[in-house]
């Protein structure tokens, strides 16, 4: 029987123990035993699937990767310690010394510092696109590009990538397509629908969606994933049992919670853009967003985040974080309690001012992860912050 999203975000579950256990419990274990010497050799063999070591699987990360598989429609995946790790040991699995990567120029800072700053120690280059720039992506392929790669939304500026374009350029091309899904969860998206081979996400945000672990996960082809489950089994980036129950658990809760994050990230977007302090706001499914269409094409609807300038440039971002009294001030995003973030002093302070200003990052602007509180207690604090 085909069961919808929310039913298998919730009845995804391990088969349960001899003790009949409703709720899964925890595989706090380094190690699992075998049966006798030809058991132990045939299962390091892969005659046999079946877990080794938690390095490699664990029965609750085993659980977060097949719930999250079915929610983004994908064969196989591997759990991480954090976002970054998930997207270093993709990269890493998949590239070799001499390649090539076409990206979208937002990008996270630390993966535009893989990008810059680490990867060219090995021989592996890249080129960027801006946002607005698919028709140049062409033109930046090379004989030896391997990955296509793109965030949607953007970090932190919400803007929006037509992934299926992107999908027929990757195709043509014989390209990797991987997209960061990280800012609309699975729930929202569904990257390969569109052409994605693999999706990566942080599941720090939405995914835990309360604050209180790191993770990462990456899933796609059963290809793709054997290269990244060999290379991540050595070098050791697995995610903790513990966290992974963690997620598992709140995976069961995403749509609700995002259904609600969702329609008070929109009224406020509303009430920012006729705010007479607020030069601009971006939110995918604001009208008023260059890639309404788009996010509408693709998206269930806009998210969590809602990016804004105030007026009066740095000074006065400065005066209205100053001046929150409710919101949190912190880099977190896709938490139960709402957050204000200044991405030119925090997220992507490592940019030169060049290079946040061609990611559209400003002095000015503020990144608000509208959370879960009661809407109008949310825009009384933004509203006196912006006063």
């Amino acid at each position: 029987m085909d069961k919808k999203f929310e039913t298998n975000a919730i009845r995804t579950q391990l088969e349960r123990t001899k003790n009949l256990e409703h709720s899964v419990p925890l595989y706090l274990t380094s190690s699992f035993v075998f049966e006798d010497a030809e058991d132990m050799r045939a299962s390091f063999a892969e005659e046999k699937d079946r877990n080794i070591y938690s390095r490699y699987s664990n029965p609750n990360s085993s659980e977060f990767i097949e719930k999250v598989c079915h929610m983004e429609g994908a064969e196989a995946g591997f759990a991480f310690a954090s976002g970054m790790s998930a997207v270093f040991s993709t990269f890493a699995a998949l590239l070799d010394s001499g390649d090539h990567i076409v990206s979208s120029r937002s990008v996270f800072g630390s993966t535009h510092s893989l990008f810059t700053k680490f990867f060219p120690k090995w021989n592996i280059e890249h080129s960027y696109f801006k946002v607005d720039e698919i028709e140049r992506i062409e033109k930046l392929i090379r004989p030896e590009t391997k990955i296509l790669y793109a965030e949607t939304p953007t970090n932190p500026g919400v803007d929006v990538l037509d992934i299926q374009a992107l999908g027929d350029i990757a195709k043509k091309h014989n390209l990797i397509f991987i997209v960061d899904n990280c800012f609309a969860s699975p729930y929202l998206q569904q990257p390969i629908q569109f052409g994605a081979d693999l999706v990566i996400h942080s599941g720090t945000k939405l995914m835990d969606g309360q604050g209180r672990v790191l993770a990462g996960i990456t899933v796609g082809s059963h290809e793709l994933i054997d290269k990244v489950y060999r290379f991540s089994r050595i070098t050791g980036p697995a995610l903790s049992p513990f966290n992974a129950w963690v997620l598992s658990k709140s995976l069961e809760t995403l749509a609700v919670r995002v259904d609600r994050h969702c329609e008070n990230a929109l009224k406020l977007a509303e009430y920012l853009e006729g705010h007479e302090n607020v030069n601009w706001v971006k939110y995918p499914f604001l009208k008023s967003h260059p890639k309404y269409e788009v996010a509408k094409k693709q998206m269930k609807a806009g998210g969590c985040v809602v990016a804004f300038e105030v007026k009066g440039g740095l000074a006065s971002g400065q005066k209205f974080f100053n001046a929150i009294k409710l919101l949190s001030l912190s880099a977190n995003l896709g938490d139960t309690r709402s957050i204000v973030t200044h991405p030119a002093s925090t997220t992507h302070s490592k940019l030169t001012v060049e290079e946040r200003a061609e990611t559209g990052i400003t002095d000015g602007m503020v990144r608000v992860s509208v959370g879960l509180e009661h809407i109008d207690d949310i825009i009384s604090d933004v509203g006196q912050a912006l006063g």
